[in-house]
């Protein structure tokens, strides 16, 4: 029996890879998973093992809904690791950016009290409303410092998805301004596998004799 290791991506929106303008979802993890099965027979021995990645976005979810949720979309489902990204609709609704965190930190240690990996994601910008960029800013901040305690993969999507100059999200990669277009997504996708995906599995898997 080939060995499974499973990835939860844990989310409100941005996870679920929703688009306003379009009835299709384009979610990340369905990205993910295609990046990963083009890198996975150039590493490793593909019949041994099978990677499963599985979305529990829930649109509108603010991070005390994603934590309300955590044992029946996380831990009941035994992955090997959980990709949480959760706080846009906290910052858009105006609550305080330590009480996110307080959310956020409270899954990250539920994970690993049950053996699941987590994997921080940082919140992205947004376009249009530049009211908006400083609380993601700060609540960055404080998971960029978490992580680095904790020795957390941590994926930095704002910086991965916004303009340098302005720390706007850039505009080929969103639908509205705050959504992301199939780029934004795939785009979130190809970060997350580089920062995370790609380490954890070369550290987990064995690679082909010669390489």
């Amino acid at each position: 029996m080939p060995r499974t290791i499973t990835f939860v991506a844990l989310g409100d929106s941005l996870t679920v890879g929703f688009i306003p303008s379009r009835i299709a979802t384009q979610p990340y993890s369905r990205f993910l998973k295609e990046i990963t099965d083009n890198f996975l027979p150039q590493s490793i021995r593909p019949h041994t093992f099978k990677i499963r990645f599985i979305n529990r976005g829930v649109n509108g979810d603010l991070t005390s809904d994603m934590l309300l949720r955590f044992n029946q979309d996380v831990i009941a489902l035994n992955p090997n690791y959980v990709i949480i990204l959760g706080g846009t609709n906290d910052i858009g609704w105006g609550l305080p950016v330590d009480e996110t965190f307080s959310c956020l930190k409270q899954m990250y240690e539920k994970a690993v009290d049950n053996n699941v990996e987590p994997i921080v994601c940082t919140v992205p910008s947004l376009l249009g409303w530049d009211e908006g960029i400083p609380p993601r800013l700060t609540l960055n901040h404080l998971l960029r410092h978490f992580y680095r305690d904790k020795n957390t993969l941590c994926v930095d999507l704002f910086e991965a998805t916004c303009d340098s100059a302005t720390k706007r999200l850039r505009s080929e990669y969103t639908s509205d301004g705050l959504h992301f277009n199939a780029l934004g997504y795939r785009k979130i996708a190809e970060t997350i596998f580089k920062e995370a995906v790609r380490r954890v599995l070369t550290r987990d898997l064995p690679l082909k004799t010669g390489r």
